[in-house]
């Protein structure tokens, strides 16, 4: 059996003296996909932030690639592979998109030509200015700037949130692209079960801070009742 790209090992974390996770235990191989569900609170982006050194650590082992991550800080897991696009999007307000883009720029597969190939808005807007875009451009150029890292695991913290719905749909398509055609490995938060799930290999309902479910995200999908009652959701 090849080593998993993510392994995490009852992982508990938090923020300050408060715990969210309690035993967070799980794996990801490489180009797989992973659907993160879970009600508001449930502690989704709380593991994210676990995974990349921001929320506090206390217990568990967290490898990517089989190296250690837990007591690593932030800048040294992204350069192990760790591509993150937090729900603020944290572009850099005062730079144009192509500044903000190879400000991080490690060599690989993914350079200018075959982001702006995959958002060919961001070419249209290479030099205005991070906060002169919109909403769903900042979105956008979060992602285009997390896989200019070429990153061996993307880390998507509700990218869809807040977004007009022809945005909603070019950014569907682009990670649908990353994920289904590119291989690229990733966890997907996601409030919507019903836009993530159809891109997703497997699917992970978070409930205050324990795992409830596990499974193939197909099979998730085709059952509307178990959804609806872990997430509250009415499924489209």
């Amino acid at each position: 059996m090849a080593e998993p790209l993510l392994s995490i090992d009852n992982l508990r974390a938090g923020w300050g003296e408060a715990m969210v996770l309690d035993g967070i235990s799980l794996t990801l191989a490489e180009g797989q996909a992973l659907a993160l569900l879970g009600r508001n609170g449930a502690g989704k982006t709380t593991l994210i932030a676990a995974l990349m050194g921001v929320a506090r650590h206390r217990a568990g082992v967290i490898r990517l690639g089989g190296t250690a991550l837990e007591r690593l800080p932030s800048e040294r897991r992204a350069a192990l592979g760790l591509g993150w696009v937090p729900q603020e999007r944290n572009v850099f307000r005062s730079l144009t998109v192509e500044e903000n883009l190879t400000a991080v720029a490690r060599p690989g597969r993914w350079d200018l030509a075959a982001v702006y190939a995959l958002f060919p808005r961001l070419r249209e807007r290479r030099a205005n200015l991070g906060g002169a875009l919109s909403g769903g451009e900042q979105q956008m150029l979060a992602l285009a700037r997390a896989l200019m890292l070429n990153p061996r695991l993307l880390l998507l913290d509700e990218p869809l949130e807040g977004l007009a719905p022809v945005i909603v749909e070019d950014l569907l398509a682009a990670i649908r692209r990353l994920v289904r055609d590119e291989g690229m490995a990733a966890i997907i938060v996601e409030q919507h079960a019903h836009q993530v799930l159809p891109i997703a290999d497997h699917a992970v309902i978070l409930d205050r801070g324990s795992i409830i479910h596990r499974g193939a995200a197909p099979a998730l999908l085709a059952q509307p009742d178990l959804l609806s009652r872990h997430l509250g959701l009415q499924h489209h």
